[in-house]
């Protein structure tokens, strides 16, 4: 009798364990290299905080979906300081999530799914569907519910469900660190 109620629910167990496996995505073994992430164009014009915050802890890709590693970037930024979209999109959430103000944005040009960056623990200015250009403030960072040490914010950057760098929205202009300073060379005797 109990063999063929289990017979019977066969199918349908079979069916779960497919449509389970479907959702979560690619496994990846522990340890392994992370998929390939697809390409980002580099379209930010500004950063989100200050003109070159202290990046007090960087990227670091999970291995899979559910794997450990830092999906974004913390910033240093004192507490109040203004957040701003680094390029133009529409504000696709504005709110509280786990007790932490969070500013996400879908960013104009970007391929479907659109790339969607993501700034938290934020004050948000904005609401959900307005549109932002590059450099407009989104809110203000919030004084507590930072993760970090010091206050800082999280910049994150998804594709669908994929988490990518999103220092690599900054084009090079914007990464460097200042101008390029020439050394005396050796043996060549000064003009």
């Amino acid at each position: 009798m109990h063999a063929q109620r289990f017979t019977a629910l066969l199918p349908v167990l079979s069916m779960m364990t497919l449509a389970t496996v479907a959702w979560a995505g690619p496994r990846v073994a522990p340890g392994a290299p992370a998929l390939p992430a697809p390409p980002v164009p580099a379209i930010a014009r500004v950063w989100p905080v200050g003109t070159r915050p202290a990046v007090l802890r960087g990227w670091e890709p999970p291995a899979g979906p559910y794997a450990r590693g830092h999906r974004g970037v913390d910033l240093a930024a004192p507490p109040d300081a203004p957040v701003r979209a680094v390029a133009a999109g529409r504000v696709s959430f504005a709110g509280r999530v786990a007790g932490r103000g969070v500013v996400s944005v879908e960013l104009s040009a970007t391929d479907r799914p659109p790339l969607r960056t993501t700034y938290e623990p934020v004050r948000a200015s904005v609401r959900k569907g307005d549109e932002v250009t590059p450099g407009q403030v989104v809110g203000t960072v919030e004084p507590t519910g930072s993760h970090c040490v010091r206050t800082c914010v999280h910049w994150g950057l998804l594709s669908g469900r994929t988490y990518l760098d999103p220092l690599s929205l900054l084009p090079p202009w914007l990464r460097r660190s200042g101008p390029s300073r020439l050394l005396p060379v050796l043996g060549v005797p000064l003009p």
